[in-house]
């Protein structure tokens, strides 16, 4: 089952192109190079043969062959005979991700992401490589490097951080634990010696960062905010809600003969989750976790309360 309306539209656009190059391939050995059902499969390709050019005509659709034996032949692949090229504006955002990626700290291998943003220049237009622009994320490189540092090595980190809710400058000791990275911001989750409790640092908010030495607090067993919720959640969704799973990346599990559907969505944050689910207006109920259901009935209960 496609995960998603763009995910299906992503394997439709690429499945002529490569049964071109593998003429005569089983539906079956088609399914599983694509990663779903052979059902599925037969589903795409049914959509494919009545897809085509204006006009569509006779002549003016992609004719593929599937339905005899189980082999595949296109005899008409109309305009999709090769693979797609990225346009301009494509290949000008993913350089701007690829930039701002790059500059963000816990990268595992950040050369590799230097080098794919250098072959799409590579292989972009002059005219697109003009419309090329330098891409700063607001994290310092020492910040930067101050963070990878302690969190490869295991050392605490001096945090001078600026506030957004108390519009204040502290001065701060920390043992970083993981970085989150939600739409193309950087937040460091860390045990705070001051507060003596873990909390998340905006890091385009640090001013300077430090690598300290080994800690002396054994803060393993603290429990974090972030981990102690599952990393998905799982809601059901009537028809109106259901564009929430290609908007936030989420994955289709099931659907119903009216329209609802049951979605896995990537899970933030609570807060992020509650604010969603309150703002599709009752079309979505969920499933779990608890935390959330828990959360999302109190904060609607809080919000009933500010009415007469």
């Amino acid at each position: 089952m496609s995960a998603t309306a763009g995910d299906r539209l992503t394997r439709l656009l690429t499945l002529v192109p490569w049964l071109l190059t593998h003429d005569g391939v089983t539906i079956g050995e088609c399914a599983e190079h694509f990663g779903v059902s052979a059902e599925q499969l037969e589903r795409d390709l049914w959509l494919l043969v009545v897809c085509g050019v204006p006009g569509y005509g006779p002549d003016q659709l992609v004719d593929i062959d599937f339905w005899n034996d189980g082999v595949i032949h296109v005899i008409d692949p109309q305009t999709l005979g090769r693979p797609l090229h990225l346009t301009h504006e494509e290949a000008l955002s993913l350089l701007i991700a690829l930039r701002m990626l790059a500059q963000l700290p816990g990268i595992v291998d950040r050369q590799a992401i230097v080098t794919a943003a250098a072959k799409i220049e590579q292989v972009a237009s002059d005219s697109a490589s003009e419309r090329f622009v330098a891409v700063q994320v607001g994290v310092p490189p020492e910040v930067t490097a101050a963070v990878d540092n302690s969190l490869s090595q295991g050392l605490d980190l001096k945090l001078r951080y600026a506030s957004a809710t108390r519009d204040e400058v502290t001065d701060r000791t920390v043992q970083p634990r993981r970085l989150h990275i939600i739409d193309g911001v950087a937040y460091l989750e860390a045990y705070c010696l001051s507060a003596e409790a873990v909390r998340t640092f905006r890091l385009d908010r640090v001013i300077s960062a430090e690598v300290g030495g080994p800690s002396d607090v054994a803060v393993e067993s603290v429990e974090s905010p972030v981990t102690s919720l599952a990393s998905v959640a799982i809601l059901i969704v009537g028809p109106s809600a259901r564009w929430i799973a290609d908007v936030h990346h989420g994955r289709l599990l099931s659907e119903s003969a009216d329209g609802s559907a049951r979605i896995e969505l990537p899970l933030h944050s609570l807060e992020w989750a509650v604010h969603l689910v309150l703002s599709l207006r009752g079309a979505a109920i969920v499933e779990g976790p608890a935390d959330l259901a828990s959360a999302v009935a109190q904060e609607a209960q809080s919000a009933l309360g500010s009415y007469p």
